[in-house]
């Protein structure tokens, strides 16, 4: 295609041969591109030579890249493209100060003092240090009332806050504020030594600290030419997939208390522990924690382990299938997730929504399958069964999920019967006025990191995409026209990231 580079996931490239396009030149290409069914990675603004440039990775079955150079403002491309741009705008105006003209819902993201120090596009003085003078979307009307949930909520859970415009019991309209958790994760990537990054990335979302860091010690293992063993690739792959088993358990174990069928919450919940105990035996910690390092693994996997991990699998499958059908047997469990917080295949399109939030609606993208990394290029896929874009078909989907990442697991575990050694840290020089993406699929969807390195061989920019920030807006939409009840039954189905939105 004329102005994008093709290039493959976790592939160096010279950030001279990414193209660099006037804004009429770049807003045509990506029009065209997402017309043409095409998705959005990565989005956002950088300073090169004292100027503004924006770098889009687009993907439909490939990968491209493009730039192009702006001033203080351009042309909103979700106004005039796709409302795939969105969230993607409102982040580069608050990072950068510069403003997408004629954005239909120009408003914070994070609510946080821009990168360059200039004038704030939306007339913050930041003077306290909360998110403050938000402006919320009204709805007027006789009978119309406005509900306010968070952002301190009532159990153990992460703060963000929640506006319903409702008539009665129906919402018209929902508007989700987050920046409760913004840490200015992005700019400390930049300042820090290279050891610390796989420790910062563990912690841009707690429950995805596998995807995350993988993202970063991949990016860092091609910029700084380290090459991985095969035996390494086969644990961080078990890795990745007992991370998506233990959080997709935990959620139908969170549905089921949501609709008051307590046995399988108390059974899935106790198997999530099971899961939890497998990535301890592998690396250490429950939660996966510096299990990768840039060139490897920092711990070895004998026969010991991998028999402990193969026989409760033996284990516990039959008993993931024997609660999943009490689950989805009972007509009760049906009638509130069935036809209950629907998004459309149409609006998942257009939103670019991912991972299961996006193919319980219809839309047939994966990483492992589309972009393969690590022992991911010898695994096969597989197809959804159930994709009618409710809480049924989102739960399903975890289902689904979790029998195959048992096979994966089950299928790598055959291939490691020697010794996975671990790794020994080296000290990194990284390529140069280099670019490099990385994408993988985390439990919730794609994850990608975007690294460029100036001429001195530092990070410049790195930019993080966690899968939520595609699809906070898709729970949104899935409240259009229900009854505020289901609100916490559509928000577990989606159960999505508020730190690793608010990075």
């Amino acid at each position: 295609m004329a102005n994008l580079l093709q290039i493959h996931n976790g592939e160096v490239v010279k950030r001279s041969a990414i193209p660099l396009l006037s804004f009429p030149e770049f807003a045509e290409v990506l029009t065209d591109f997402i017309n043409r069914n095409g998705f959005i990675v990565q989005f956002f603004a950088y300073p090169q030579n004292r100027e503004n440039r924006l770098l889009a990775v687009l993907r439909n079955k490939q990968l491209y890249i493009t730039s192009c150079t702006v001033k203080e403002s351009f042309d909103s491309l979700t106004a005039s493209a796709s409302e795939k741009f969105h969230m993607f705008e409102r982040e580069i105006a608050e990072q950068y100060g510069i403003t997408p003209k004629n954005h239909p819902w120009l408003k914070m993201v994070r609510y946080h003092a821009n990168y360059r120090n200039v004038p704030d596009v939306f007339g913050n003085d930041y003077a306290v240090d909360i998110p403050g003078e938000y402006p919320y979307y009204e709805v007027e009307g006789d009978g119309i009332h406005e509900v306010a949930v968070g952002p301190v909520h009532a159990g153990i859970i992460e703060p963000g806050h929640f506006r319903f415009q409702c008539a009665g019991e129906e919402v018209f309209s929902l508007e989700i504020q987050h920046g409760y958790q913004h840490r200015g994760i992005e700019k400390l990537l930049t300042r820090v030594p290279l050891k610390r990054l796989p420790i910062i990335c563990e912690g841009i979302a707690g429950d995805t600290s596998i995807g995350h860091n993988l993202c970063c010690c991949q990016a860092l293992e091609a910029l700084g030419n380290l090459s991985v063993s095969p035996e390494a690739t086969i644990v961080r792959t078990m890795a990745l997939e007992l991370e998506r088993i233990a959080n997709h358990i935990g959620d139908l174990g969170a549905l089921s208390g949501d609709v008051a069928f307590n046995p399988p919450a108390a059974y899935f919940g106790r198997i999530r522990g099971e899961f939890l105990n497998l990535l301890l035996i592998l690396c250490g910690n429950r939660f996966g924690k510096s299990l990768i390092l840039p060139g490897g693994i920092s711990k070895s996997m004998n026969r010991e382990q991998s028999g402990i991990i193969k026989n409760k699998l033996r284990e516990l499958e039959p008993e993931i299938r024997h609660v999943c059908d009490l689950l989805f047997s009972a007509h009760t469990v049906q009638a509130r997730f069935e036809q209950t917080g629907t998004v459309s295949r149409e609006i998942a399109a257009r939103l670019g929504l991912v991972g299961y939030s996006g193919k319980a609606s219809g839309l047939d993208y994966d990483a492992r399958v589309f972009f393969p990394t690590e022992s991911y290029f010898s695994l096969e896929g597989y197809r959804n069964e159930i994709t009618n874009g409710d809480v049924n078909s989102r739960a399903w989907v975890r289902r689904e999920e979790i029998m195959h990442s048992i096979h994966l697991i089950n299928t790598l575990l055959k291939r490691s019967e020697e010794l996975c050694p671990k790794t020994t840290m080296t000290k990194i020089s990284l390529e140069p006025d280099a670019c490099i993406v990385t994408i993988n699929e985390g439990w919730r969807g794609e994850i990608s990191h975007c690294l460029l390195t100036d001429n001195s061989r530092k990070i410049e920019r790195y930019k993080i995409k966690d899968p939520s920030f595609h699809n906070w807006t898709g729970l949104a939409m899935s409240l259009r026209n229900q009854e505020i009840s289901d609100f916490p039954l559509c928000n577990k189905s989606f159960n999505l990231s508020y730190c690793g939105f608010d990075l």
